[in-house]
């Protein structure tokens, strides 16, 4: 895995060198650029699911320098650089999370804080952590030594992220059909790792190293990493147990990742033209 990594890593980097020299020189078109995004060109571009704390598309779109250093510091390899068959968001970071979805195991969203353009906005992490930690602070000890006031603010933080939000596909999902599961989602060859709810370390690791067994197949609750403020269980009129995502979602994507029908019955609908941290 250490190997893979480092390999990926050096591609990376000389791609996103690549398109980094190639994004400052579109951007040094100026006003043509300016004017490209505010045309309806701009509505024909294909709409990605961008990394935590993206500001509002257009401005993301023309401010990203293309840099890559997203793409570096992803622990997971969530986040990629669109190609140049994707218009005006060519050498832009997005995630594409049926394939790797972002699980936070990072803890400290490391993508926004590398970016040196601040198209990934820090600024709301940063003030939800510290609005955390006051509340703690008001009945506990946050002076009391070896305390780790990160414990209390990356919560905050990553209930913070809004990428996007969760769509049920209640044709094809299995909960909504009475079904369950067993076996591993997605098959022995899937690449995607993530860091489980029920993990005993700290690390992400393979998911086709799990395998599950569900009466009813509930995949998309149990290993979601904000848990039930994202997504809970409920019963309906006919006693049925289906999952039903809530206000908490933050677009993750590892509902999606996990899903276990062939065509994923749970996806993404990225946030459009509002500011989305």
């Amino acid at each position: 895995m250490a190997q893979r990594n480092k390999v990926n890593s050096r591609r990376q980097f000389i791609k996103s060198a690549s398109i980094a020299a190639a994004g400052l020189t579109l951007l040094g078109g100026g006003v043509g650029y300016y004017k490209k995004i505010n045309s309806p060109e701009f509505n024909r571009q294909p709409r990605f699911l961008r990394p935590p704390g993206a500001i509002d598309e257009k401005t993301f779109i023309y401010a990203c320098i293309k840099c890559g250093l997203c793409v570096q510091i992803c622990p997971v390899e969530a986040i990629k650089l669109a190609d140049s068959n994707k218009g005006l968001n060519y050498g832009t970071p997005y995630i594409d999370v049926r394939e790797q979805a972002c699980d936070f195991s990072c803890d400290s969203l490391q993508c926004v804080e590398t970016c040196p353009t601040a198209v990934l906005d820090f600024k709301p992490f940063e003030i939800a952590g510290g609005e955390a930690l006051k509340e703690y602070a008001k009945t506990h000890d946050a002076t009391k030594p070896g305390f780790n006031p990160f414990s209390v603010q990356i919560v905050a933080m990553k209930s913070k992220v809004k990428m996007g939000v969760a769509e049920i596909n209640t044709e094809t999902c299995l909960a909504f059909k009475g079904e369950g599961f067993k076996g591993k989602p997605r098959g022995e060859d899937f690449k995607g790792i993530y860091r489980s709810p029920n993990s005993k370390t700290d690390k992400p690791a393979p998911l086709r190293d799990t395998t599950f067994d569900r009466d009813i197949c509930d995949l998309c609750v149990t290993e979601c990493p904000i848990g039930e403020k994202a997504i809970v269980m409920k019963t309906d009129n006919s006693g049925k147990s289906i999952p039903q995502v809530l206000d908490g979602c933050t677009g993750c994507g590892v509902c999606v990742m996990v899903c276990p029908t062939n065509k994923e019955s749970i996806i993404i609908k990225p946030i459009r033209e509002e500011s989305h941290v």
